[in-house]
């Protein structure tokens, strides 16, 4: 009987982390939501983020990671597991900014406590790597919306790496919090 899955902890953990996610994500997907300032914004782009990446460690996400990987265009299981973590890293373990914009890494920076960690792992192991271009229909919105997703084209000492580079805020955000609730509703949600 212990084995069974999900188990009471799963449970109570997947039901606030989806429920508090999607409310979220009901905020973030908004036009008004743009229109706040951008200390506000941060607040809740962080939120999901962080929400999304605890949902990570989730065993039935990790197979659908994995069937992304096989199933779904190149590097589109690494964005949705390891460029969103990434993110999410930058943006909470460093709360030194109050705008995506501002938001900038350097080497030492990254490393000022420990080399090694999972921000430099990513920087090490995607720099160089191509841009990835993506659009992806808004319903309700009814637009197509066009993105770009960079990654850092090297990783050298001295050197400011902006978030803002990585991908814009308004188009990233949006198109990252769609990503994450597909995921999450593929697994969880039913």
């Amino acid at each position: 009987m212990d084995n069974l899955r999900p188990n009471k902890g799963e449970i109570e953990f997947l039901k606030l982390a989806v429920n508090r996610f999607l409310d979220n994500y009901e905020v973030v997907m908004t036009d008004k939501f743009w229109t706040r300032d951008c200390e506000y914004r941060l607040m809740c782009v962080r939120d999901g983020f962080s929400i999304y990446s605890e949902l990570l460690n989730y065993e039935p996400i990790k197979w659908e990671i994995e069937k992304i990987r096989k199933e779904r265009p190149q590097m589109e299981a690494e964005i949705v597991g390891e460029y969103f973590k990434f993110i999410r890293n930058l943006i909470s373990h460093f709360p030194l900014f109050n705008c995506w914009d501002e938001i900038y890494l350097t080497k030492s920076l990254i490393n000022w406590d420990r080399k090694g960690q999972t921000i430099d792992k990513f920087m090490e192991r995607y720099k160089g790597t191509q841009q990835i271009k993506y659009r992806f229909w808004e319903p309700d919105k009814k637009r197509m919306t066009y993105l770009d997703i960079n990654f850092p084209p090297d990783y050298v000492d001295d050197r400011k790496y902006y978030l803002k580079d990585f991908m814009k805020e308004n188009e990233g955000v949006r198109f990252s919090f769609g990503m994450m609730r597909k995921v999450i509703e593929t697994q969880i949600v039913r």
